[in-house]
């Protein structure tokens, strides 16, 4: 089978079902495996694939996925007469679905399902473990300027969800709305994390954010986008970070309120 893989996260997956000699074309954004993905030829990006280049390639499959690509290039593609497989899982019963789909697209159910049995497993051990526990206030920082967060209707937000977290801005229009410091501070989230991915948020933009907002240093936390944001094999490692992360966020809480009673 031939398969040329337009988003990163589906590119991973591939290799992980045991196909990755199978990829004939990827998109420069996908870098996972690193060992492994360097032989698989670059076919330009996830908005701007090389259409012509997909079609000599004669691939037996092409993976997308709504956000990450465009209607019009998957419909171009469909038109030149390949197959396509579009997925836009939105939270972890979507994502095992998801993984399963693909799995029988590509001849291998076993793995596939081995895969999505694990996110739902973890998936719900993680939410059996955060029930009936106080949500972890949290703003989810995508992009530093403009500053950019996410709404409740993402993946990351269905993982941090998963795990206690509560999105201070969980009812924005916008699925990723963009907001000033004066709004997140007005939020007073428990907790903003700063995503390495696709700002490559660090210790500087922290700085930055906590002078323009006059939030306490200790609420803010640097996180992996990718674990955070990658739907398929990496879910399954995704959902205990999640966890991780609401738990480092409602320790932060918990230390502030007792510094609080105890100065009271």
């Amino acid at each position: 089978m031939r398969i040329v893989s337009l988003c990163p996260s589906l590119t991973e997956l591939v290799f992980d079902l045991g196909l990755g000699d199978s990829l004939v074309g990827r998109t420069k954004f996908c870098v996972h495996p690193a060992d492994r993905v360097d032989t698989v030829e670059k076919v330009g990006g996830t908005k701007n694939p090389k259409i012509e280049r997909i079609v000599e390639l004669a691939p037996d499959l092409v993976l997308l996925n709504e956000e990450e690509n465009r209607a019009e290039d998957a419909a171009e593609l469909t038109t030149a007469g390949l197959r396509c497989h579009t997925s836009m899982p939105v939270g972890v019963a979507d994502t095992a679905e998801m993984v399963r789909s693909i799995g029988r697209a590509v001849g291998r159910t076993e793995a596939a399902e081995q895969i999505a049995a694990d996110i739902e497993g973890r998936a719900a051990r993680v939410r059996s473990a955060a029930a009936g526990r106080p949500a972890a206030t949290y703003a989810y920082l995508i992009w530093r300027d403009p500053i950019m967060t996410v709404n409740d209707d993402t993946f990351v937000a269905a993982l941090l969800g998963l795990a206690g977290g509560g999105n201070v801005f969980a009812a924005a229009k916008d699925r990723y709305p963009t907001i000033t410091a004066a709004k997140l501070a007005a939020a007073d989230p428990n907790g903003v994390l700063l995503s390495t991915e696709p700002f490559p948020f660090d210790e500087r933009y922290r700085d930055e954010l906590v002078e323009a907002t006059g939030l306490p240093a200790a609420r803010f936390h640097i996180v992996d986008g990718e674990l955070l944001s990658w739907h398929g094999s990496r879910t399954p490692a995704g959902i205990d970070y999640a966890e991780k992360v609401v738990e480092a966020v409602r320790e932060g809480r918990e230390r502030t309120s007792r510094r609080e009673a105890a100065s009271a």
